[in-house]
Parts: structure tokens; C-alpha cells; sequence
């Protein structure tokens, strides 16, 4: 009897744990788009389109993460926000959650430099153009394809572009191009270019002035109508995109017609003026500086926005590891319970057994960032389930690592001698009593290290949740680098920042493993004069 009620108790109480885990998303299950804010989803890293900053000169837009997001974009954005008469609400996103987010209603608008492509439209709507450009390559200055004047020129080189843009595409029209993977953004590709990892990258325009301006080793190749790519109108164009069926398409329009033409051209050329990229000199020449002068530059434009995502990537890994582990330590207990005497129990037991297995192989099968994907657009865009940001990203990485937990917590019982389930059973003890008083205290000591290895993990996971826009500190460095274009010296910030943070939490793990251990040595006494000495002492 008492083995069927431990069964069942612990049933409810895992049961519980990921109630508790999900009340914040269940009481936003209702959360929708306020009527009185116009919500746009930008990567804020795509100069001179979009970037943040840490303050809001030259008419930035607050960001969530207490950055501020400026740019063409988000001129434009606030132009529509104020004819529709709503607040600006600027969600900064990566360039692959744009379209999820915009289908399931975490932002109103897509506002990025987005190109209304034939196959976008497939999935969302687009108004009319609120920017046209032509396509450029960026190359280097002193490469063997800088003189280039067509795309003949470019035969043999490593060219790339963006993920899923028709930047990308377009590659084929080069002759004997050496076509390589698309890159996730603009700073990997500048940095991919910097370091001779690819001959040239395809991009817009204003990206490309701005690009050269900042870093003087770069060139950007512009071709005639002939010799150059061969594009539709909607391939250089920039639209807003909207949802499909969004009543205030027709509006929006009627709002970017007002705009001329030569204010939008003074719009982008104001833009790049006020980009965040380099400093000048009164020479009007790029100022030079070394390394660690750069260092110390973006430090002190960017510090406290990296510190601020240090702490947010502290927070979820802290959290993460210490509810998985829970989960961990409820799944393995349930997991050891004696299969019981009584059918209903039995089967109970079985078909939870089943549940357990599915879920541990689902998320240990699965990246996390296949997960966050799923998770916090999917359950918006199938059950209107809205989650706040840092939420989803608690609940991720806890569920995520109680998947692993259980199995590492399986392996720690395990690994207790079987004489001592014998010994307890023996005495009288009740399998909740053995695990409880016996077991699961050496559990604990056992997987301390696992589990101190899951932390540290979960600290470097956190960068996978910048998908759904988490900002945490890959995410500030990220961003950050798409403005200044010093990728190295921002990265290596970034880097060192995360080596200190896994580097002190090793040692605080190291440090309580001493103090569950005890003396590292006993001394062992059979002389009854020998011990009153060792008394005395």
C-alpha cells in the first residue's frame, strides 16, 4: 500500500513541478498586440537600416533590453506608428524569427529591409515600397577582385549572402562562381571577408557605403544594368511586411505616400551619417587606433549593455540547472519506484514510464534552438499561447536540462552500491525511506560534477536563444558588432566575459565538492591512550 501511495505521490508532485513551471504561460495565454501599440520586429544590427545603441540620440526607439534601436527603419516605423495614431514598440529579432514572430502575433510589422520576394509573399503580405536600392558586392580593397566591373570579373571567387535573402540567390548569375554557405548575418560575413575566409559577400547599397566608409580595407563593386545582376523591381525594393488578411495594409500604404522620395533619400543619408560605426577625425579620415584601444572604446559605448546581457545569461542558466535538476531528481525517484502488485497502479505506472521516455528522448534528440522555435512561436501561432521572452527562455532551458538531468541522475543511483537498498530494506525501510535517507544523498554528492558541467553548459546555451530574441550576452555582442563592424575586438569581449563566468562558477562547484567530501583523510585509532591524546588535542 504505502509503495502505491509513494507512486502516486510522486506522479503529482512532477506533475505539479511542470504546472508550476508553465503558470506564466498559461496566465499569458490571453496576451495579444495592444490596440494602441504598433509593435515592429527588426534585427537592429543591419546598418544602415537598423542598429541599437545604449542611449536615444539622433531619434532612437527603446528596446526591451534597455538598449535603443535607430536607424532607416526605425524613421520609417515611427512615421507609420504616428499616422496610425499608436505607440512605437520596437521588438528586436533575429533575421529567421522575423516571419514566425509575424505570423504569431509578437509583432504587428516586419520593418527590416526586407525585399518583397514572391516567395515571401507566399506567407505574408507587403505594402508598397518604402525603399529601393541596387545590389553591390563588398570585397576587399586590396583582393584580386576589387577592380571587378562586371560580374565576368567575379568568375573563380568565394562569394556569399544572407540566409534566406534573394541576396543569396542571385549568386548563380555569376559565371564560375565559388558559391559558399549563406551566413546568418552581415557581421559574420564582414568578418568572413576580414579575414580572407571569403573573397566578397552580396549586399544593398546603403549597407555597402557603409561598410566601406567604416573599414577602409573594403570596396564596394558596383556594376552597370549589363553587366551587373539582373533583378525584378520587388528583388530591390524594401516593403513593410504585414500579416496576411492585416486590415491596416491599406492605411499603412496611404501613410508611406506621404513620404517623398527626397525625404526618404535624406532619411538614409541622415541615417548613415548617424550610424554608430567609427569615429572621424576633423580630417574627416577613420581615427587609428590598436586593439586594445578598440577594446576599451566599445567597453565604454557598450559595457553596461553587455553586462546587462551577462546577467540575464546567469539568470536562465542559474535557474534552468537548478528546476532541471529538480525535474531530474523526481523523474529518476519515480523511475526506481517497484512495479506494483495492484493493475491500476501498474498500468499507471507504465503508461507514466512511457511519458517520461518521450519526453527525455524528444529533448535530448532535438537542438534547444529547434526547441525555442517550437516553443515560443509555435504554441503563439497554434494555440495563441503568447510567452514573454526571459519566460520561454526559463522554461526552455529548465525543461531542456531536466531531460539530460534525469538520465544523469539515473546514473548516480545506479552507482550506489545495491548492498545498501538490500541493508535498508532490511531494517524495515520503505523504498520513499531508502531513497530519501540513503540513496539520494549520495545522489547528490555523485552528479555534483555533472551537474556543475550542465550549468556551465546552459551559461554557453543561452546564445541559441537569441532566435527568439533573448538578450543575453551573445545577443548584445552580436548586435553591438553589426554597429561598430570591430568584430574581433567585440567578440573577444564577449569571450573573455564568458570565460570569466564559467571560470567562477567551476571553482565555486570545486569548492562545495571539498565541503560535501569532508576531511580528506581519517585517521583510524585502536589504542584507547592514543585517543585520549588525539582528545586532548
Amino acid at each position: 500500500m504505502k509503495k502505491r501511495v509513494l507512486s502516486v505521490i510522486v506522479v503529482l508532485s512532477f506533475i505539479l513541478s511542470l504546472a508550476s513551471l508553465s503558470a506564466p504561460i498559461i496566465a499569458q495565454a490571453d496576451e495579444k498586440t495592444p490596440a494602441d501599440e504598433f509593435r515592429v520586429g527588426m534585427e537592429a544590427g543591419y546598418a544602415p537600416f537598423n542598429w541599437s545603441q545604449k542611449d536615444d540620440s539622433n531619434g532612437a526607439v527603446a528596446l526591451d533590453n534597455r538598449a535603443y534601436a535607430g536607424g532607416y527603419d526605425v524613421q520609417i516605423a515611427k512615421k507609420v506608428a504616428e499616422g496610425l495614431g499608436k505607440k512605437i514598440v520596437i521588438v528586436q529579432t533575429k533575421w529567421d524569427g522575423l516571419a514566425p514572430a509575424l505570423q504569431s502575433g509578437k509583432i504587428d510589422a516586419i520593418i527590416a529591409g526586407m525585399s518583397p520576394t514572391a516567395e515571401r509573399r507566399k506567407e505574408v503580405d507587403f505594402t508598397d515600397a518604402y525603399y529601393e536600392s541596387q545590389l553591390v558586392v563588398v570585397a576587399k580593397k586590396d583582393g584580386p577582385y576589387a577592380n571587378a566591373k562586371s560580374l565576368k570579373d567575379l568568375s573563380g571567387a568565394k562569394i556569399t549572402g544572407q540566409l534566406s535573402t534573394f541576396h543569396y540567390s542571385v549568386i548563380d548569375q555569376i559565371p564560375g562562381v565559388k558559391k559558399e554557405q549563406a551566413m546568418d548575418n552581415f557581421s559574420a560575413m564582414r568578418t568572413a571577408l576580414a579575414s580572407g575566409i571569403i573573397d566578397g559577400y552580396v549586399s544593398e547599397r546603403p549597407e555597402g557605403v557603409t561598410a566601406t566608409s567604416v573599414d577602409k580595407n573594403m570596396t564596394m563593386l558596383e556594376f552597370s544594368d549589363e553587366d551587373g545582376f539582373q533583378t525584378t523591381p520587388e528583388d530591390v525594393q524594401v516593403a513593410i511586411g504585414m500579416r496576411k488578411g492585416d486590415t491596416d495594409q491599406e492605411k499603412v500604404n496611404e501613410i508611406l505616400a506621404t513620404i517623398s522620395p527626397e525625404e526618404r533619400t535624406k532619411i538614409m543619408d541622415q541615417a548613415i551619417v548617424d550610424q554608430p560605426a567609427a569615429t572621424e577625425d576633423s580630417s574627416g579620415e577613420t581615427a587609428k587606433s590598436g586593439i586594445l584601444a578598440d577594446i576599451k572604446e566599445i567597453w565604454d559605448q557598450s559595457g553596461s549593455l553587455f553586462l546587462r546581457g551577462a546577467g540575464l545569461t546567469l539568470l536562465i542558466a542559474l535557474f534552468g540547472t537548478f528546476v532541471g535538476t529538480a525535474l531530474g531528481l523526481l523523474i529518476g525517484v519515480f523511475r526506481t519506484i517497484p512495479e506494483s502488485e495492484n493493475k491500476f497502479f501498474y498500468y499507471l505506472q507504465k503508461f507514466a514510464n512511457w511519458l517520461l521516455s518521450v519526453y527525455i528522448e524528444v529533448f535530448r534528440g532535438t537542438p534547444m534552438m529547434v526547441q525555442a522555435m517550437v516553443i515560443y512561436y509555435g504554441l503563439a501561432l497554434a494555440f495563441g499561447i503568447s510567452l514573454d521572452k526571459t519566460v520561454a527562455a526559463l522554461f526552455i532551458v529548465s525543461i531542456n536540462t531536466g531531460a539530460y538531468m534525469s538520465e544523469i541522475v539515473r546514473g548516480g543511483i545506479f552507482s550506489v552500491d545495491k548492498g545498501q537498498f538490500e541493508a535498508a530494506q532490511a531494517i524495515g525501510m520503505t523504498h520513499g525511506q531508502t531513497m530519501r535517507k540513503v540513496i539520494i544523498p549520495q545522489v547528490l554528492r555523485n552528479i555534483l560534477p555533472a551537474t556543475g558541467n550542465e550549468f556551465v553548459i546552459n551559461i554557453k546555451d543561452t546564445a541559441v536563444l537569441s532566435v527568439i530574441g533573448v538578450a543575453d550576452l551573445f545577443f548584445q555582442g552580436n548586435a553591438q558588432a553589426g554597429g561598430n563592424y570591430k568584430f574581433f575586438q567585440t567578440f573577444a569581449i564577449v569571450g573573455v566575459m564568458y570565460l570569466i563566468m564559467t571560470y567562477i562558477i567551476t571553482r565555486i562547484l570545486r569548492v562545495v565538492e571539498k565541503k560535501m567530501d569532508g576531511p580528506s583523510a581519517y585517521v583510524q585509532i585502536n589504542d584507547p591512550d592514543e585517543v585520549a591524546v588525539q582528545e586532548e588535542k
